[in-house]
C-alpha cells in the first residue's frame, strides 16, 4: 500500500516539475526574443541619432548684458505679480472648498 502512495507522490512531483520546467523554458525563450528585438530597436535608434547629430548645430547662448539690470528686474516683477495672482486665486479656491467641507461636518 505505501509503495503505491509513494510511487504516486513521486510521479506527481515529476509531472509537476516537467510542466514547471516547460513553462520556464518557454518564458525564457520569449524573454530572449524580446531582448533581441529591444537591442535591434536600440541599435536603430542609435544609428538615427548619430545620423541626425551631424544636422544639429550647437550655438553659443547670447552674451548677457550685465550693464543694465532694469530689463531683468522688470521681468522679475512681472513674474512676481503673476505668482501673486495665482496664489490669491488658489487661496480663494481653497477657502471655498474648506467652507463646503465645514458645512458638511457642522
Amino acid at each position: 500500500m505505501w509503495f503505491t502512495v509513494w510511487t504516486l507522490l513521486v510521479l506527481g512531483t515529476l509531472a509537476g516539475a516537467f510542466f514547471l520546467g516547460r513553462d520556464l523554458y518557454r518564458k525564457g525563450r520569449r524573454l530572449l526574443a524580446e531582448l533581441d528585438r529591444a537591442s535591434q530597436v536600440f541599435g536603430e535608434a542609435a544609428q538615427r541619432g548619430e545620423s541626425r547629430a551631424d544636422e544639429l548645430v550647437l550655438t553659443a547662448p547670447a552674451p548677457v548684458d550685465l550693464t543694465d539690470p532694469e530689463p531683468a528686474r522688470a521681468r522679475r516683477a512681472l513674474a512676481a505679480a503673476a505668482t501673486g495672482r495665482r496664489r490669491a486665486a488658489r487661496q480663494v479656491r481653497h477657502d471655498a472648498a474648506y467652507a463646503r467641507w465645514r458645512s458638511f461636518t457642522h
